[in-house]
């Protein structure tokens, strides 16, 4: 994914800033009831019913092997919209808080860093300098996109899940 230049939704886990491209994000809602689904990885949470459509939630600090922490009144869940298998579907990804929408010019961006493994650098698309801070600029896609994920968005578009 090349780096491009525009408005990205901030958000923080642990201490670190990450950013998607606004773009992607179709609402940002609070914490709701999330329904378990058996036999998901450890990441996926469960369901939730948004407005009578199904929506996989899946905890973005577990995908990315951080300790699990209990949610309170800041932590959020952000639906975005992702294309898999030329479907686009809803995905709800909980973080620990949403900070703000900012405007990252692309002289503003750097490539990722190239000591990580190649898993965690597909993740990033780069890191945006905003107001002395790095944000670490995420494909979200190529997160949710990954083999297990896709299967179970297929199984769930197959199958009527009760909530």
């Amino acid at each position: 994914m090349e780096l491009q230049d525009g408005k990205y939704l901030t958000f923080s886990l642990k201490k670190e800033e990450y950013g998607i491209p606004i773009l992607k994000v179709k609402e940002i809602i609070g914490l709701m009831d999330i329904t378990d689904v058996p036999k998901t990885p450890n990441f996926v949470k469960g369901v939730i019913n948004l407005r009578g459509k199904i929506i996989p939630v899946m905890d973005l600090r577990l995908k990315f092997k951080m300790e699990e922490k209990d949610y309170d009144e800041r932590t959020c869940t952000i639906v975005v919209e992702i294309n898999i298998n030329n479907t686009k579907s809803l995905m709800g990804i909980v973080v620990d808080t949403v900070s703000e929408v900012v405007n990252i010019s692309k002289n503003e961006i750097e490539p990722p860093p190239q000591y990580s493994n190649k898993e965690d650098e597909e993740f990033l698309i780069g890191m945006g300098k905003v107001k002395g801070k790095v944000v670490m600029l995420l494909n979200i896609e190529r997160i949710i996109n990954s083999e297990e994920l896709v299967n179970l968005l297929s199984d769930m578009k197959g199958s009527a899940v009760n909530v």
